[in-house]
């Protein structure tokens, strides 16, 4: 599923709303396209959805899922801690705007809000959120290892020795789950890669600093 104007149509559809606002899809794609992102940016919401769409069979509401997915990271400024709640807070407001149902609006911002811990959840759809939001943890390793890359480039402010605390702190929190992924089906596909990712991450971060990190720094995942 690509990130275009026909599929930003379709999943308000979906919602009910026969007459999507377009402009707020273009303010939406210029969130994204934002120049301090490097990780949290097109390439990333692209491939959401896309991991949405081929696991859309899995979903009770697919469409408060893409919609959240659109928004779980529309706000994101690497040097604040509340980029979730003003996520949600823009995907209530356009919600309300388009008079989606209060059930679908308070779903679509909960979902939103669960991206922040990435605890794991009894309900499914917050868990296939959360599973395709962690989807990158299980990638190839190449992909892995640029996303790693882009993150950093994100926390470029942070100096290397309080990034690699709080990387490996975030890392180490993951692996030391029972289960990474809560579905089955990610679980079957992402999580041994998953594991292998990580600990090769948390090894790299126990050595020396190398490159142009040496003099500055990130930390998030």
């Amino acid at each position: 599923m690509s990130v275009t104007l026909a599929s930003w149509r379709r999943m308000w559809g979906e919602l009910g709303v026969p007459t999507p606002d377009e402009l707020l899809f273009r303010r939406l794609v210029a969130a994204w396209s934002e120049p301090w992102r490097h990780y949290h940016s097109l390439q990333h919401l692209r491939e959401c959805l896309e991991l949405l769409d081929a696991s859309r069979d899995l979903a009770w509401r697919p469409a408060e899922i893409e919609m959240a997915l659109w928004f779980h990271d529309a706000v994101y400024e690497p040097r604040r801690d509340d980029n979730e709640a003003r996520s949600a807070q823009w995907a209530r407001e356009a919600a309300v705007a388009a008079v989606l149902s209060p059930g679908a609006t308070e779903s679509i911002c909960t979902l939103v809000m669960a991206t922040k811990d990435h605890a794991p959840s009894t309900d499914c759809d917050t868990q296939l959120l959360l599973d395709i939001d962690l989807a990158i943890l299980g990638a190839a390793p190449a992909r892995f290892a640029e996303s790693t890359t882009q993150v950093r480039e994100e926390y470029a402010h942070v100096p290397e020795p309080q990034w690699r605390e709080g990387r490996a702190r975030v890392l180490q929190s993951f692996l030391d789950r029972e289960q990474i992924y809560g579905t089955p089906q990610f679980r079957a596909a992402r999580e041994q890669r998953a594991r292998e990712n990580l600990a090769a991450s948390l090894r790299t971060l126990a050595g020396p600093a190398t490159g142009a990190w040496r003099r500055s720094g990130g930390n998030s995942t």
